[in-house]
């Protein structure tokens, strides 16, 4: 049973949901690929961090007009 399965069961149960909150949450992460996630669509890959864009490249694509990039030849 996936995680997502097991609190959709228990969500209406709060000491249950309690109990399995404390022994099976996922941990934080600090490092790695899914410590940072895009700030439009929440994807984990592919992050352009620099500059403190925080944007997956399929948004940034689609943002980056606005955000004052340009594109040269």
């Amino acid at each position: 049973m996936s995680f997502k399965n097991a609190m959709k069961q228990i969500a209406s149960k709060k000491v249950k949901l309690a109990k399995f909150m404390k022994h099976n949450k996922p941990r934080d992460r600090k490092t790695g690929r899914n410590a940072t996630q895009c700030r439009v669509c929440g994807k984990t890959e592919g992050i352009i961090n620099k500059y403190g864009l925080q944007y997956c490249r399929q948004c940034f694509r689609e943002e980056a007009k606005k955000l004052g990039f340009r594109k040269y030849d």
